[in-house]
């Protein structure tokens, strides 16, 4: 199975892997840095460079999961061969972005779910703006208003933001672990686990920023009743 690396450290922009497989367009490596599509978080783009400087161009990223892979699909079909050696290279501007939206959205949802016991029924992390869904029985766009309040003080207390592993049955006896409403924490030994002390503690397996001061200002795009146990906040982080 290919090694997650951004999960143990989501900083890494340049990696050199070996090419396991190739599909038409479609490149594996045994390790990489970039994020597949997962978890309602937008997927990385870069680059794939051969040894002779060949530049190939990471459109989308994506989980195969029938072979427990990662699919890096580029833009054109690539002159390279199984056993080679690239250099993985992702964009790291917009990684930082969704890093950042991402642990915002991690406050946001334990603020809701510890005051007012709204789980997530749906949601998005985009490069530009994310949104997520609550499952409030009623629409008030001041609770909304009052839990980014909230979430930015506590993005200006400097929280470092922890990364570690448990065991699956251990993991899922914290309370408040999971936090969204349709989905349990896929069934393997061990779990990985973001935890913002005395903030919020899930098991997600995206990239997030080391420190919540990172994050900058959380600040509302939009509020809107999308219907029953959907209650939508757009947000966005600046600058």
């Amino acid at each position: 199975m290919v090694e997650l690396v951004y999960q143990r450290d989501s900083y890494i922009r340049e990696l050199v892997a070996k090419i396991t497989s190739i599909e038409d367009n479609k490149v594996f490596v045994d390790k990489t840095i970039f994020h597949p599509r997962s978890g309602g978080v937008d997927h990385d783009t870069g680059f794939i460079v051969s040894s002779d400087g060949r530049r190939y161009r990471v459109v989308k990223v994506y989980f195969e999961h029938k072979r427990k892979d990662v699919v890096h699909e580029l833009e054109e079909k690539p002159e390279l061969s199984i056993g080679d050696e690239v250099k993985l290279v992702i964009d790291w501007d917009r990684r930082y972005r969704l890093m950042r939206l991402h642990t915002a959205a991690h406050i946001l949802a334990a603020i809701m779910y510890n005051e007012y016991g709204a789980l997530i029924t749906g949601g998005n992390i985009s490069v530009d703006k994310a949104y997520d869904d609550y499952a409030l029985e009623v629409f008030n766009k001041q609770i909304f208003i009052d839990v980014v309040n909230k979430a930015n003080e506590i993005v200006s207390r400097n929280i470092e933001v922890k990364i570690y592993w448990l065991p699956r049955e251990k993991a899922l006896k914290i309370p408040g672990l999971v936090k969204l409403a349709s989905r349990m924490p896929p069934d393997i030994g061990m779990l990985r686990i973001v935890e913002i002390p005395g903030v919020d503690i899930q098991a997600d397996g995206g990239p997030h920023v080391r420190n919540t001061s990172e994050i900058g200002r959380i600040e509302i795009i939009d509020i809107v009743n999308k219907g029953k146990k959907r209650k939508r906040l757009y947000y966005t982080v600046k600058p």
